[in-house]
């Protein structure tokens, strides 16, 4: 695990170097050196300092969260499709970031806060309808589903009766850093960070989730209340990157299912990979986002779907074979 955790984070570095040097042309590598070593022009330090680098923090940072929110649903929920886009997760924390902007317009901390509480009310919605309609793989996802449509549905209905809500309509419900409001980075870097802590701390307890409930049960530990958490965990990581990022989809499906691929070990493993992998993954597409049809931008988002889809669509494939055969 060292090997590979040594791996990403040299490739994080790297991508996080690509990332400061390459942009706009209005600053170049010369400029962003001179800038580094305590000179250089005051237009070029509000470029790098409050734009890039920023940017750079918010992509790292949302990949990081998503990709272990990811993580602890599918192994809270023992599915591997589980994931704060398709559960409905990244839909209700966007309606609440809505909601921030119409309730509390000039303070930017309410915006995480807001975001952590839609994420965890949708979350508590689509247990209670699973609940009731019997608790299996297929009723949560439906039931997340059904949830993240009604989100939808009042996010277009907020956004076309008040638009000022959000700067940018498309890059939020498409998901990207392109409008990323610098004042929220810090807010929403800090609930992440407590995030993943929280999930480095849980993760023990959900190796033994991982065995069965009735074997974890059997080793004293408390189903219900591990998954409660984890899931509540997976809540406020996700929240806390919609309200920089936006409606940003498919990071917590991609990531965590290739980490299991690479990684089988403990879930405390599972996480650090999952945190660095998503990382570099999200901020590699920011960073393609804005080179591939330079001087224009493409969502960061965009990518994300093009990318995910097809991954959704082998990962299903590849259960049906698999239910097939057995």
């Amino acid at each position: 695990m060292r090997r590979k955790g040594s791996a990403v984070l040299l490739i994080l570095i790297a991508v996080i170097l690509l990332s400061v040097f390459a942009g706009n042309g209005a600053i170049g590598t010369a400029d962003i050196l001179r800038l580094l070593t305590g000179s250089g022009k005051a237009s070029h330090g509000v470029i790098l300092f409050q734009v890039r680098l920023p940017r750079i923090a918010a992509a790292a940072g949302c990949g990081a969260a998503l990709s272990v929110a990811g993580f602890l649903l599918q192994a809270s929920l023992d599915n591997r499709i589980a994931s704060p886009g398709i559960l409905g997760i990244n839909n209700g924390a966007g309606l609440f970031v809505l909601l921030s902007a119409l309730l509390f317009p000039f303070r930017s901390g309410m915006r995480c806060v807001m975001s952590f509480a839609g994420a965890l009310a949708v979350t508590a919605l689509i247990s209670m309808i699973a609940v009731r309609t019997g608790i299996s793989r297929t009723s949560v996802i439906l039931s997340g589903v059904a949830v993240s449509a009604l989100c939808v549905s009042a996010i277009d209905m907020i956004i076309s009766l008040r638009p000022e809500t959000v700067a940018d309509r498309a890059a939020f419900q498409i998901g990207g850093f392109a409008a990323l409001n610098g004042r929220i980075v810090p807010f929403g870097l800090l609930f992440i960070a407590a995030g993943l802590i929280a999930a480095y701390l849980l993760a023990p307890f959900m190796d033994l989730l991982c065995l069965g409930d009735e074997t974890a049960q059997g080793l004293g530990l408390d189903v219900r209340s591990c998954r409660y958490l984890s899931i509540a965990c997976a809540a406020l990581l996700a929240g806390a990157s919609i309200s920089m990022g936006g409606l940003l989809g498919f990071v917590g499906l991609i990531v965590p299912n290739c980490v299991r691929m690479a990684e089988r070990g403990r879930c405390r493993n599972g996480v650090i990979l999952c945190a660095l992998c998503g990382a570099v993954f999200l901020l590699a597409c920011d960073t393609l986002s804005r080179l591939l049809v330079f001087p224009y931008e493409l969502p960061c988002g965009l990518l994300l779907s093009l990318i995910g889809a097809p991954f959704l669509t082998g990962l299903l494939v590849k259960k049906r074979k698999r239910m097939g055969a057995g």
